[in-house]
């Protein structure tokens, strides 16, 4: 029941795409069908030649006749192929950019709960494999399969109702031959493919996920070990592939036994209509020529069977996209958020992981007025980056509502809301595109001037000048040409351009020497005024002018105030924070 489904859904899926331009595909189908009956009159008409030449009547005429009209067909059967041949390079062209775009876009829009737990590598090879096994899948279809049902249904009837006796013969050899074939690709064949496909996936999201975090394995003088992981991985691979291939070998040689059974009950059962005087010898010439079609095309629908099973299953991986619910979707009547102010309201919120067993919030409750400058700090896992995920929607709650002005941030467009959020976070992630298309990212329409003015305010013009190609240089894949403070002042920028009402920095500072630090407070100083702001901090240093600060513990807040107030808290959570990171006892005069 589940290869049906399997098959029913593929089918589904690449119909859905061929109708997407329904006159190409109708008259690739009419073409095809056109060109392939030629093709079976073809031998027939080769035997009316060799009957005129075979007459000995040196009726030249005729003869010229059955000549003509043997060149005509052929002609026509080739210029027909081709004209399909052109009409499907377009149809193909479109729905494998739509299969693309469909899947790239569904991906975009999962959780960052998902992209958290999946191989970038693997899941560009499925979309990109999905994407070549769509086209293989129609060529074998069109070119091949198609054609070979038509043949096989045509040569047959012809030599059911001409010599029944044959046709019987040749119908039941091709049942034979088709029956075991599929069989051994379908049960035999398929199981081993699909665990060789499944090591190739993790053989690809092995090389992305070491080649992406390359810096980690020179740090480490891993390079070996990673070599000793990759053969591993490709062991596995290599000995399924070999399985696999193996399998498809040894079918080979059964086709190829059956293949002889059916040529030799063929030419001998014509021979004996010739002695009987039932054939002509251009009927045993027909029957050399269509024995050849006959052979060429069941020789290959074994391989044809097998190229659908394997693009069923290649296309089944984009398919499990397509049928993923997106985990954090828009609702139905989703509005656009409008921000005036900037007020944030955690309304009784109740919110945990997945698989986790209590919630991090249990009924969670707080007001951030509009313009207000909050810092956030507690130990790790206390729950300050969840909040500000929460805000941007990167999770559903449990329980409870977010409001951003009054609005519930759940009945608002995920576009709108976090357009008017920006973000600066502890890790930068940068595009291998240049130093102006990073920092536009939050704003793509901004002018160079604007580019360049946010850059400025950021300090990023402090290093361009040492870039080969200035604000053009790319910067390589997630940044990595540029330094830790460089990646930071980028992103900062990029902030600044943004202009966003709601600002929320994760220890912007942490990657910064201590000389751009200052310039870049500064700038975070004028950045932050009249918006309200959320500064995750661990560094205390940082969060010291804000207006507020909020102590997270498991979850909860256990203190509130500014930072001159929960100083001077003897015993204080934050009080002991800033100690530990001080080294030293707060006197009561520094407190004040």
């Amino acid at each position: 029941m589940a290869k049906q489904q399997k098959y029913g859904r593929v089918w589904r899926f690449v119909t859905h795409y061929w109708l997407q331009t329904p006159r190409l595909f109708a008259a690739i189908l009419v073409a095809r069908v056109s060109s392939t009956l030629i093709d079976v009159a073809i031998p027939w008409a080769s035997g009316a030649l060799v009957d005129e030449v075979s007459k000995g009547t040196a009726n030249s005429e005729a003869a010229t006749r059955a000549l003509i009209f043997f060149i005509v067909l052929t002609l026509v059967f080739q210029s027909s192929r081709q004209g399909v041949t052109f009409m499907l390079n377009r149809m193909s062209a479109r729905a494998i950019t739509a299969i693309g775009r469909d899947a790239f876009g569904k991906v975009q829009r999962f959780s960052s709960d998902w992209h958290a737990n999946s191989f970038a590598g693997a899941t560009v090879r499925k979309i990109t494999r999905g994407m070549g096994s769509f086209d293989t899948f129609t060529d074998t279809l069109v070119f091949n399969l198609i054609p070979a049902v038509v043949v096989l249904a045509g040569i047959t009837a012809v030599f059911g109702w001409r010599w029944p006796m044959l046709g019987v013969i040749v119908f039941s050899c091709i049942v034979v031959y088709l029956a075991t074939t599929i069989s051994i690709s379908v049960y035999w064949i398929r199981p081993a493919n699909v665990v060789a496909r499944e090591w190739d996936s993790r053989m690809n999201g092995a090389i992305a996920d070491s080649i992406t975090g390359n810096q980690a394995v020179k740090s480490f003088a891993a390079e070996s070990r990673e070599d000793q992981m990759f053969a591993d991985v490709a062991g596995h691979w290599q000995r399924s592939s070999i399985v696999w291939w193996d399998r498809a070998a040894w079918a080979g040689l059964i086709q190829a036994a059956l293949m002889m059974v059916l040529q030799a009950s063929m030419l001998g059962t014509g021979l004996w209509l010739w002695q009987q005087g039932q054939a002509t010898p251009g009927d045993i010439a027909s029957l050399l020529a269509t024995q050849f079609l006959i052979a060429g095309y069941l020789r290959d629908i074994s391989q044809h069977v097998r190229t659908v099973q394997r693009t069923v299953n290649d296309m089944d991986d984009v398919l499990e996209f397509r049928d993923t619910s997106i985990q954090v979707a828009d609702a139905p009547d989703a509005a656009q958020l409008s921000v005036s102010r900037g007020a944030i309201s955690f309304d009784r919120v109740t919110f945990r992981y997945k698989g986790a067993g209590e919630p991090l919030y249990d009924q969670f409750s707080l007001d951030i007025p509009a313009g207000q400058r909050v810092g956030l700090v507690g130990p790790s896992g206390a729950g300050k980056s969840t909040f500000v995920k929460l805000i941007q929607r990167l999770y559903d709650l449990d329980g409870g509502r977010i409001l951003i002005d009054g609005q519930n941030i759940s009945r608002v467009t995920q576009t709108s809301l976090r357009s008017s959020i920006g973000l600066v976070p502890q890790e930068p992630v940068l595009f291998h595109r240049s130093l102006t298309d990073n920092i536009a990212y939050g704003r793509p329409g901004a002018t160079p001037e604007q580019i360049r003015e946010a850059a400025k305010l950021a300090h990023v013009d402090e290093f361009v000048a040492g870039l080969p190609k200035g604000y053009q240089t790319l910067v390589g894949e997630r940044g990595i040409k540029l330094s830790g403070g460089e990646r930071q002042r980028v992103a900062i920028a990029r902030a600044i351009l943004a202009d966003t009402p709601i600002l929320i920095l994760d220890e912007a500072t942490s990657s910064l020497d201590s000389v751009s630090e200052h310039f870049i407070r500064e700038a975070m100083d004028r950045l932050t005024q009249g918006r309200t702001t959320i500064v995750i901090a661990h560094r205390l240093s940082t969060i010291q002018r804000l207006d507020r600060i909020l102590v997270f513990e498991h979850g909860r807040i256990v203190e509130d105030g500014s930072h001159a107030d929960l100083v001077g808290r003897p015993g204080g959570v934050y009080r002991h924070l800033l100690e530990t990171q001080v080294g030293s006892t707060i006197t009561a005069d520094a407190a004040e």
